[in-house]
């Protein structure tokens, strides 16, 4: 350490101690606060419990040398779900095909800032490891995923991706950042992955990302909108691989996901909508048939889809048809249009399909590229972690594959014979493809022959000798790869790197609305001075490209192993499992590590990290590098047989050796961050409390002048309130002037006040407070408005039910309030529709009802007579508390028995629903005394009403019918 990390670290141990309370733990370089000592037991507890199964580092075999060794050791792991285990900080992952509970956030906590071998190998390690090294050395990074198809590849991609989005500190732009970085995963996999014969999901595109640090199923309207079906059997392209269906994929899933990543990546509506147009046109391009017109000319036979196409790709539909069934040739300056038949026909529009879709996910992917751009400050230099994910590759049996034990091997000489320019494999291949003649597959192999047949790792039927000519075809040559010998078919060769696609089908592209196709399609290809390039030519400057890429950064390598063909947890297919690693050159590179240096660091680095575990180097060293790396490893006390010196760098050749180092570096790195704390204390106290005191000190002068300020202000207001008020009380009775004013006002405002405290709670509380003779008639239009607001409160919490007993009540309340003694009862009792349910009424009532529906009801001796509500003359009763009540009918009509007398417990309740049900509110008379009455034949009945004590109903001597009841309220 320098004087510049000592103040670094003692601000950051410093700000651990205030801010966070981290008191008592480490504190590592990068002012992170690291496991303490009870967490590091526990952590050191797990992981030697699980180096009981295997070694978690192939370079601690015993027998390093032994294939068998190695694979068992791989074995004893994936029993036990180890699927990780380190050849010295290369990482082997085996693919376990299932959810292992290792991924959680606890466990990349676990991981975040840890030494790379304190803890059980994963690919969090590696992913933190490259991080810190970044940061600690300033030098991009870059982490090589390697391995066949179906062995994990895009998985721990995807792990180390979900790791930095976690632990990585961000603003708001970089999680906007994060969030479309994680969602092209599924966008990317969509478009750019295929079922194949040993994966379900697997990657046909290499995919390589750049990761700044900064240190801060579809709907069924869309199908018809698509001319689409939702089978996928009714497609040509779709079945032709025999797997339209896959049953490991959730299509309606997946295209949810692949909706919702779009929004988030930043597609908006158009975008979607147009990309979803070129995928279906590929759809119904694969769909499109020939026929046979004359001189065997091709013609279009399914109309249908050419208007399809015309619509999506935006093109006119003749223009397209001609396109896909001509050759548009240019001769001596003159365009011609040359017929193709029906074989030259399928393959154009083929070629179209393959150049639609391949172009359009190359739009895909930089339209990601520019949404993952960040741009807060341009001017600032960004630290990169690079993250590759090569699409695997599969071994078939047609390829004739056969794995041989090689010692190591430079792959440069099969480098250099694919791809040296002018004599190589490919420059070859492009040669003739764009020849002019009767160039074909086998007339290239015969070039290669002729330019390579000299070549020690290139062998044809031709070349060969007698042994291997019995196994190889004519139309086959073979590579000495460094992992073995792989034979290749020329068949096809020709077409797969050519530019198959016309000229005038570039042109009618060009011409489409579409504004992806327009950006895939570009018009300058149309020129005649621009050759095309073929697709092994854009493989060779990609590949290129990335080279360039990975070569300017710091590698860390993750070898990813499938255990098994048929994707099963807890197979170990160890024939399979051998190939890998022999050709993912696993046993060569444990041998290297093992017989050369297991670690190697440049001078400035190492003196820069353990500069403080010696007293001569600490805390700065002002001589040579290599002289106080010497004095650093010799303090360390180093065995000679453990270390070299080099040009620039240190080599250590055994891990334990720099394990003891680094164990070293923490206790160190412990103390020295308790000495710094407890200076920074005394330090910071100190300087604290003489900060404090003057601040103080300063603070009750300032605070001692506004208070004495405030007083004096205030004192004055008060005597000029108290003045005014006095003087405004005297000429309180005068009108409105400058000296009663302010009285007045206040007058006013108090009664205000007093009534805004003292409103009435509810429409029966008649108080109100008493106002001065200025606000009464005010006061008075307040008190109107406040018993309004109320009532319309009151009344809009009403229910209907409730509305309708108080509008009964009321009636009620009209008819016999003081009027009748019996009355105030009747007011808590709510009423009720009926007194009879419909099973408790006479069978004769029910038949005189007929259809008509009862609205009431009261329990009746038998029925005497049927009257009509619009026959009611009225209703007689008296002012006591009987029951008793008389029906007045005409009597003119023969089939009336003349008035009714009745009886009801529910006398108030009863003839309030009488008088509303016959409209004859107004027709009730409350009689004190006698009530006469008709019998039929003309008679006439008299019933007397006479107070009582009890009540009592009976027949007198003079013929009348006496009713005595008790009086029950003074009227």
């Amino acid at each position: 350490m320098d004087v510049a990390d000592i103040r670094n670290l003692m601000r950051k141990t410093q700000a651990s101690i205030i801010q966070n309370g981290f008191l008592g733990k480490r504190v590592d370089d990068l002012g992170n606060v690291v496991a303490s000592d009870g967490v590091r037991a526990m952590m050191e507890s797990a992981l030697t419990a699980r180096d009981r199964v295997g070694v978690s580092d192939f370079v601690l075999l015993e027998n390093f040398t032994s294939e068998a060794s190695f694979i068992e050791n791989l074995r004893k792991r994936f029993k036990e779900n180890l699927i990780y285990t380190y050849i010295g900080s290369v990482l082997v992952s085996v693919n376990p095909y299932k959810d292992l509970e290792i991924y959680t956030k606890n466990h990349m906590e676990r991981y975040r800032g840890v030494n790379f071998y304190e803890v059980s190998p994963h690919i969090y390690a590696v992913g933190d490891n490259a991080y810190r090294s970044m940061r600690t050395e300033r030098k991009d990074q870059c982490i090589l995923i390697s391995g066949e198809s179906g062995a994990g590849k895009t998985e721990a991609s995807k792990k180390i991706l979900q790791y930095y989005a976690v632990t990585c500190p961000v603003s708001d732009q970089v999680q906007t950042v994060k969030d479309r970085l994680l969602q092209s995963n599924p966008v990317l996999e969509a478009f750019g992955n295929a079922k194949t014969l040993r994966n379900d999901n697997s990657s046909r595109f290499g995919k390589y990302m750049d990761i700044q640090f900064d240190f801060k199923g579809g709907e069924e309207d869309l199908l018809r909108r698509l001319g689409l079906e939702r089978n996928p059997q009714q497609y040509q392209y779709l079945v032709k691989g025999n797997c339209p269906k896959v049953s490991s994929i959730n299509d309606r899933s997946e295209w949810k996901l692949v909706r919702k990543a779009l929004t988030v990546i930043g597609f908006n509506d158009d975008d979607v909508e147009e990309l979803l147009n070129i995928i279906a046109s590929v759809l119904h391009l694969g769909n499109v048939q020939y026929g046979e017109a004359e001189e065997g000319n091709s013609c279009i036979t399914s109309d249908t889809q050419i208007k399809y196409l015309a619509r999506l790709l935006g093109v006119n539909g003749a223009v397209l048809t001609e396109a896909l069934t001509h050759k548009k040739i240019i001769a001596k300056g003159e365009e011609l249009m040359s017929p193709l038949n029906l074989e030259q026909a399928s393959s154009a529009r083929d070629a179209l399909s393959k150049a639609v879709y391949g172009r359009t996910f190359t739009w895909l992917v930089n339209k990601i590229n520019a949404s993952l751009t960040y741009t807060e400050d341009s001017s600032k230099h960004y630290s990169v972690i690079g993250l590759l994910d090569i699409y695997g590759f599969e071994v078939f049996q047609h390829n004739s594959a056969h794995w041989e034990p090689v010692q190591y091997f430079n792959n440069k000489i099969i480098c250099d014979l694919v791809e040296e320019k002018f004599k190589g494999i490919i420059s070859i291949l492009d040669e003739e493809c764009l020849r002019p003649g009767d160039a074909n597959d086998l007339t290239f192999l015969e070039k290669l022959e002729d330019t390579v047949g000299g070549h020690a790792h290139f062998v044809t039927h031709k070349l060969a000798d007698t042994k291997t000519r019995k196994v190889m075809a004519r139309d086959e040559f073979r590579l000495l790869h460094y992992a073995g010998e792989v034979n290749y078919n020329v068949n096809g060769f020709l077409d797969k790197n050519n530019d198959l696609l016309f000229r005038n089908l570039k042109e009618v592209m060009c011409m489409s609305e579409n504004k992806i196709l327009t950006k895939c399609f570009d018009r300058e290809e149309l020129s005649d001075k621009k050759r095309p390039e073929t697709a092994a030519t854009q493989f060779k400057a990609s590949l290129a490209k990335l080279m360039e890429i990975l070569m300017s950064k710091e590698p860390s390598y993750v070898r990813c192993i499938k255990p098994n063909d048929s994707k099963q947890s807890g197979r170990f297919d160890e024939v399979l499992i051998r190939h890998q690693v022999k050709y993912l050159g696993l046993m060569e590179n444990l041998r290297v590590r093992r017989a050369g240096f297991a670690y190697r660091r440049r001078y400035e680095v190492f003196l820069q990290r353990y500069k403080s575990l010696c007293p001569d180097t600490w805390p700065s060293w002002q001589g040579k590098l290599p002289e106080g790396v010497a004095t650093l490893v010799k303090h360390l006390g180093y065995k000679p047989e453990e270390y070299k010196m080099g040009r620039s760098k240190i080599f250590i050749r055994f891990p334990k050796t720099l394990f003891a180092t680094e164990d070293a570096l923490e206790t160190r790195k412990h103390s020295l961050a308790t000495k710094l704390q407890a200076g920074w204390r005394g330090y910071s106290q100190k300087t604290k409390f003489q900060r404090l005191r003057t601040s103080a000190v300063k603070v009750q002068a300032w605070w001692r002048g506004i208070l004495a300020r405030r007083r004096a202000q205030r004192r004055r207001q008060a005597a000029d309130t108290i003045r005014r008020f006095i003087k405004g009380f005297i000429y309180r009775h005068r009108e409105r002037c400058p000296e009663n004013e302010y009285f007045l006002d206040y007058v006013r405002y108090s009664f205000l006040m007093n009534l805004r405290r003292n409103l009435p709670k509810n429409v029966l509380d008649k108080s109100w407070p008493t106002p001065p003779a200025a606000l009464s008639d005010a006061s008075e239009q307040l008190r109107k408005l406040c018993m309004q607001n109320m009532v319309w409160s009151y009344c809009k919490k009403i229910s209907p039910e409730w509305k309708h007993q108080m509008e009964q009540k009321m009636i009620a309340s009209e008819l016999f309030k003081d009027k009748k003694d019996n009355y105030p009862q009747s007011v808590p009792k709510l009423f009720v529709s009926t007194r009879l349910n419909g099973e408790d009424l006479n069978p004769k009532v029910l038949q005189a009802l007929g259809s008509e529906k009862m609205k009431y009801a009261v329990p009746e001796g038998k029925l005497k007579q049927r009257i009509e509500y619009e026959a009611l003359k009225g209703i007689s009763v008296s002012s006591l508390s009987d029951g008793v009540f008389v029906l007045h009918v005409p009597s003119e009509d023969n089939k009336q028995k003349g008035d009714v007398v009745l009886q009801s417990d529910h006398v108030i309740e009863t003839l309030t629903k009488i008088a509303i049900c016959s409209d004859k509110i107004n027709s009730i008379n409350i009689i004190q005394g006698s009530i006469k009455y008709s019998v039929a034949q003309g008679k006439e009945g008299i019933i007397d009403f006479t107070p009582g004590s009890e009540l009592l109903v009976a027949k007198a001597k003079n013929g009348h019918l006496s009713v005595t009841a008790p009086r029950l309220n003074s009227r």
